[in-house]
């Protein structure tokens, strides 16, 4: 570390805006899934975009790495530094203003580090909904989140991250701010800019602030957890929604037996609320903004249908918001289960949505020919193609010889995800986890072109190196 940068580090944010014991960086250091132990000499917490300028160029200029992080919930280690003590963890935290609100334009304008969970209050307070809704939304931040371009329940009708943004303030590698705050719905003007940034998981600039679509508040909603027959069930079960009014089908989520299982074992006040446990399960949400919409009869008409036709075997309505958030809880809930029930390797990946029941089988047997006792754990979002197709490790079987076969597991998965045109990084992004896999998904021109943009925009390679490049 150049002699003096913590001092000029200090000398913009303040003690409140610099943390350097190990004891206060360490949580900074470290990523959700403990995956990752990184060490840094400092934690920067800028309070406002001028700081954070001041902050990146005063690295840039050093020659020193910056790692910008937001919440630390990724997946995929993209928010952790190296183990050599050589980077600087720029934290977005103390920038976490709600700035506007503006329900006729149905725009909210929010620094990077406002929490989802705060951009959604404030959103709620005005009359509208911010749609994107991802299980860490009270913990992850916005700017991670563009980052990342997150995905979640949603996407099946709102689209991901990079769909519900207008706009966007940048600080760029040599600690250039690019102000794209736009709240307009057309402007062609040249490259669309905010788009290279949003899922360049901070490889080429630090997000600073974002102008995000809203849409009215839905005044009616409804929820229902099935049980399937099968995976193809599932899969049907979706299809008739959407042949009833795809306009009002907001998620739609399939959970495996095993899974479940996991979630009501190891999490406190979880409880199933159908009759029996099942082998597979579909969570249906329906909303709209419209007065009278009537999706209570079209859900059950839709069910009603369903039984008759041996699809679902069992299902139950929410009554009231407190039995929806029960409900969604045994979905949210899936991460944290199988991190309590020990080891996993995860899997975020996509397929088109008919081939989703072929992943499942297809993946499923090629994990149990690999690991005898190896337990699948296949949840997420059907209604897009993105599974989350996770293995917890033997009953029986040692953590670490489990995690020791990590990569071994997750290229039998990706073996059978590209034999079905889909993708090993649906939501969770690249990270540190996953940059091995890049030449051989996107090499030749689409990973050139990549290497181009990067060097373009960071020619000194200060912007969370490691990360999503190989």
């Amino acid at each position: 570390m150049p002699d003096g940068l913590v001092a000029r580090l200090l000398a913009i944010v303040g003690p409140r805006g610099l943390l350097t014991e190990r004891v206060d960086t360490a949580p900074y250091a470290e990523d959700w899934r403990g995956l990752y132990h990184g060490r840094t000499p400092a934690v920067v917490r800028p309070i406002d975009t001028d700081q954070l300028s001041r902050v990146v160029k005063c690295c840039a200029a050093s020659g020193v790495a910056m790692v910008p992080q937001g919440g630390n919930t990724s997946m995929v280690g993209g928010a952790v530094p190296s183990e050599d003590g050589s980077q600087i963890v720029i934290s977005l935290a103390r920038m976490n203003r709600v700035t506007a609100v503006d329900p006729v334009d149905l725009t909210l304008t929010v620094e990077a580090g406002a929490t989802l969970q705060a951009a959604q209050d404030a959103a709620e307070a005005a009359g509208c909904l911010l749609p994107l809704s991802i299980g860490s939304q009270g913990t992850a931040q916005i700017g991670g989140i563009l980052s990342t371009n997150a995905g979640g329940n949603n996407t099946v009708r709102y689209g991901n991250a990079r769909d519900l943004v207008l706009g966007l303030e940048v600080v760029l590698a040599d600690g250039q701010v690019w102000n794209g705050l736009r709240r307009l719905r057309k402007d062609n003007t040249g490259y669309c800019l905010r788009q290279l940034f949003v899922g360049a998981e901070g490889t080429l600039g630090i997000i600073a602030a974002a102008v995000l679509k809203l849409v009215p508040r839905p005044v009616e909603t409804e929820v229902a957890l099935c049980a399937v027959a099968s995976v193809e069930a599932a899969l049907d079960l979706f299809a008739r929604f959407q042949r009833a009014d795809a306009a009002a089908v907001q998620a739609f989520e399939y959970m495996s037996g095993t899974g479940m299982g996991l979630v009501l074992t190891h999490i406190p006040g979880a409880k199933l609320p159908l009759r029996a446990p099942a082998a597979h399960y579909a969570l249906v949400e329906l909303a709209t903004s419209r007065v009278g919409g009537g999706l209570r009869e079209m859900l059950e008409a839709v069910l009603s249908d369903a039984l008759d036709a041996d699809l679902v075997s069992d299902a139950v309505v929410a009554g009231s918001e407190t039995q929806r958030a029960a409900i969604w809880k045994l979905r949210e809930e899936h991460s944290e289960a199988q991190k309590r029930a020990g080891a996993s390797v995860k899997n975020d990946v996509s397929v088109p949505v008919s081939r989703v029941p072929e992943l499942i089988d297809r993946a499923s047997a090629a994990c149990a020919a690999l690991m005898p006792g190896i337990r699948v754990v296949a949840f997420g979002h059907m209604g897009d193609g993105n599974i989350h197709f996770n293995l917890e490790q033997p009953e029986h079987m040692d953590a670490a010889a489990f995690l020791a076969r990590d990569h071994e597991i997750m290229d039998a998965v990706c073996a059978v995800v590209r034999d079905l045109d889909g993708s090993f990084s649906a939501e969770h992004g690249v990270g540190r986890l996953k940059p091995y896999l890049m030449p051989q998904w996107r090499g030749g021109a689409e990973l050139d072109t990549m290497r181009r943009i990067k060097a373009a925009l960071d020619p000194g390679g200060v912007m969370n190196p490691g990360k999503l490049l190989p």
